[in-house]
């Protein structure tokens, strides 16, 4: 066993990822050398809601310093890393990520509430967040979601294909959004995307059903009539448009 595996902590990923983090941690270590602060697994990989040969394994690499040979060093391995499911990772400084609170406050959040720490130290456990720019945030992203929908469906013409895509996607976005809507009324935030809507149906009184749905569409790789693409899509986006006016009337 080498050195770097003697440094890694698996107990808390499931069995059937553990390679491939060792792949990455190996690579990373045996190019990076001392530039190499950290490497966390995040999301649904850490959850029930992980699916083999469908969900992503994602990953937050902290360097000490940007440079263009760390992302060309990572970049050649996106190929082989892709066919084990790891995603590419994020790549990021511990100053970027102190420095970037306030304006990703619901994906540090998303990143706080579900990790695991493998290689070196944990970069999200002590981060604090100010209401008031997750608030923001919030906001921002469920009114650009709005017209990101619109767009989308305007593009794809009637093809209930490129409708189903735009649902999911959309569905997928809510997610990490009512966690942070969550947090910041001091709720308990579940880990996994069917709890986390379920919770902010009950707590912000906004039918959710259809993202649910949704998420079963991706899970499934169900093929949609026209009929079910249109209901889907007029159902999240109606509960888009009502989160993003439930947003305006936070109070904090």
């Amino acid at each position: 066993m080498t050195e770097t595996h003697h440094a890694l902590r698996l107990n808390g990923i499931r069995e059937t990822i553990r390679g491939p983090l060792r792949l990455l941690v190996d690579q990373l270590h045996a190019g990076l050398h001392d530039n190499l602060r950290s490497i966390t697994v995040v999301g649904s990989s850490l959850t029930e809601d992980f699916k083999p040969g469908i969900s992503d394994i994602n990953t937050v690499i902290v360097l000490d310093r940007h440079s263009t040979p760390a992302l060309a060093l990572v970049a050649a391995q996106a190929k082989p890393l892709r066919r084990q499911g790891l995603a590419a990772p994020l790549l990021v400084t511990a100053s970027y990520i102190e420095r970037s609170r306030d304006v990703f406050g619901v994906e540090f959040l998303d990143f706080q509430l579900v990790h695991e720490t493998i290689f070196g130290e944990d970069p999200f456990a002590s981060l604090a967040f100010e209401r008031g720019n997750v608030r923001l945030q919030c906001e921002r992203e469920l009114k650009a979601m709005l017209v990101k929908m619109q767009q989308g469906y305007l593009t794809a013409g009637g093809d209930p294909r490129v409708v189903r895509e735009e649902v999911i996607a959309a569905a997928k976005q809510l997610a990490p959004l009512v966690r942070a809507m969550l947090w910041m009324k001091d709720i308990e935030r579940p880990k996994t995307m069917t709890a986390s809507l379920r919770k902010a149906s009950e707590q912000f009184n906004v039918e959710l059903d259809a993202a649910i749905e949704a998420d079963r569409w991706r899970q499934e790789r169900r093929r949609l009539t026209a009929a079910e693409a249109e209901a889907g899509f007029e159902d999240v986006f109606a509960a888009v448009e009502t989160l993003s006016q439930v947003i305006d009337n936070f109070e904090l």
